[in-house]
């Protein structure tokens, strides 16, 4: 085993994690792996998160603040957001993955709870800003259509005729409900 040198252990370790569910996905991590792929002991992912539940939390949590991070750069315009939206689930695929199954883990967690309010105010924010209609409804329906296009782009389940540029044919296509 190659021993650990680096500063930040909690970051190497989600980097890891990461890494890892984007080769296999969430339900073949485990945590004497993620300590195996990081070079540090068998003790070591647990002193950090606890479990699988807790390292997968923290990846969500790290998820939602990426996220929000990205919807932030589009400066509240719908369009910028939820192109924004899918480049996001598609650079951080992993992230993506475990955040919208809360089955994994925990959904009550207080840091959690806020990077998702985080990720959810600025999505609702663009879309009042754009519809002025009512907000939750039309917000839901927004996240519907950017979630829905970037699970079937990482599925590989959109026709050819869409081009190879995710962000680009997102752009196309929920433009499309602003014509």
């Amino acid at each position: 085993m190659a021993s650990y040198h680096h500063g930040d252990l909690r970051r190497v370790l989600l980097t890891t994690a990461a890494a890892a569910i984007a080769e296999s996905g969430p339900a073949a991590l485990s945590m004497r792996d993620l300590a195996r792929r990081a070079g540090v002991s068998h003790a070591a992912p647990a002193h950090h998160f606890g479990d699988k539940a807790g390292l997968l939390t923290a990846l969500a949590t790290q998820g939602f603040d990426l996220l929000a991070d990205a919807l932030r750069a589009a400066d509240g315009d719908l369009l910028d957001a939820g192109v924004a939206y899918v480049g996001f689930a598609v650079r951080h695929r992993a992230h993506f993955d475990v955040m919208f199954r809360p089955e994994l883990y925990r959904a009550d967690d207080p840091e959690l709870v806020a990077a998702r309010a985080r990720a959810g105010e600025l999505l609702r924010g663009g879309v009042a800003r754009r519809t002025g209609g009512q907000r939750d409804a039309d917000a839901l329906a927004a996240w519907s259509i950017v979630h829905g296009f970037a699970t079937l782009w990482l599925a590989g389940a959109l026709p050819p005729r869409v081009g190879g540029d995710p962000q680009a044919a997102a752009r196309s296509v929920i433009g499309r409900l602003f014509a």
